[in-house]
């Protein structure tokens, strides 16, 4: 079978080598950059760059301590500003220019920091179930699995834990969707067991500490793409980001626009009809304004 991309690899500023995603589809339009959710990896925006691949450049990336990317020896470097850090290199790497980000969760978290640091990085943003306030149900239950048993007897197993992690977050998914999103999430062993595809000590500082997971006020970093349009994407579900929330986010924001993704929480797979056709009408607004 044909890989429908690129293998990506770089250095971290502390040396560590870091992986990505490289979907070399169009060129002459933004590239996007996709970054995913604390325990996720690349994998979980495949299917979205194979939708985009024919008229966007996309680039989805492996946080350290995930996916292809080398595990950290201290795990109090599992946090926002080291792998913001890590994107900038990415960045530099591979001569983005003014990219559109796409970010998932911990990735929106990181989009918002970014834009803070380094104003006019990017040329619009699409979060994805993440806000400047995170609802504490949603953070709870995400402390409840991370970190927890990580290899599996059978592949089957892997997809019920999958499912016991939120059975309410996908409450249409059937068993064949289970298994494909345990596909996405854990690698095989030399064995065949399946074990999850991150290294298990992420967990650590996300549950001794708050602000490993996200700075305490994270309004002050939402105001940084204040100059860029942004496009909220919510699950209709979500025990993370709430309606209230996405609404202030809105009233602050010249250049705002959102959807709900229904009968999902958090987070949206971005494979959703609802979804897409929102990323589409967003990318498509965009580039009518710069052409």
């Amino acid at each position: 079978m044909t890989k429908l991309y690129q293998d990506i690899y770089y250095t971290a500023p502390d040396s560590l080598t870091l992986y990505a995603r490289d979907y070399d589809g169009k060129k002459g339009k933004p590239d996007l950059l996709c970054l995913h959710g604390l325990t996720r990896n690349s994998a979980d925006f495949h299917q979205l760059a194979i939708h985009l691949g024919d008229r966007f450049r996309v680039v989805s990336v492996d946080q350290r301590g995930r996916g292809n990317s080398d595990y950290d020896t201290d795990p109090q470097n599992y946090r926002p500003d080291v792998y913001c850090a890590d994107m900038f290199a990415l960045i530099a790497h591979l001569k983005l220019e003014n990219p559109v980000v796409i970010g998932t969760s911990m990735g929106g978290i990181m989009t918002m920091i970014m834009s803070a640091m380094r104003p006019g990085l990017f040329r619009a943003a699409i979060l994805n179930d993440i806000g400047p306030e995170i609802d504490p149900a949603g953070i709870k239950r995400i402390k409840g699995y991370v970190g927890g048993s990580s290899i599996f007897e059978t592949w089957d197993d892997a997809a019920q834990a999958m499912k016991a992690q939120g059975p309410d977050v996908f409450p249409l998914y059937t068993d064949e969707d289970w298994m494909a999103f345990a596909r996405r999430t854990f690698k095989a062993l030399p064995d065949g067991r399946p074990a999850y595809n991150y290294d298990p000590e992420i967990a650590r500082p996300f549950k001794t500490d708050a602000a490993s997971a996200a700075p305490p006020v994270m309004w002050p970093f939402f105001e940084a793409l204040k100059p860029i349009p942004v496009l909220s994407i919510r699950g209709g579900l979500s025990d993370l980001l709430s309606p209230a929330t996405v609404d202030k986010m809105q009233t602050g924001h010249p250049d705002f626009s959102k959807v709900e993704v229904p009968d999902v929480g958090h987070a949206p797979m971005l494979d959703e009809p609802a979804a897409i056709t929102a990323i589409d009408s967003f990318l498509n607004t965009l580039a009518e304004r710069t052409s």
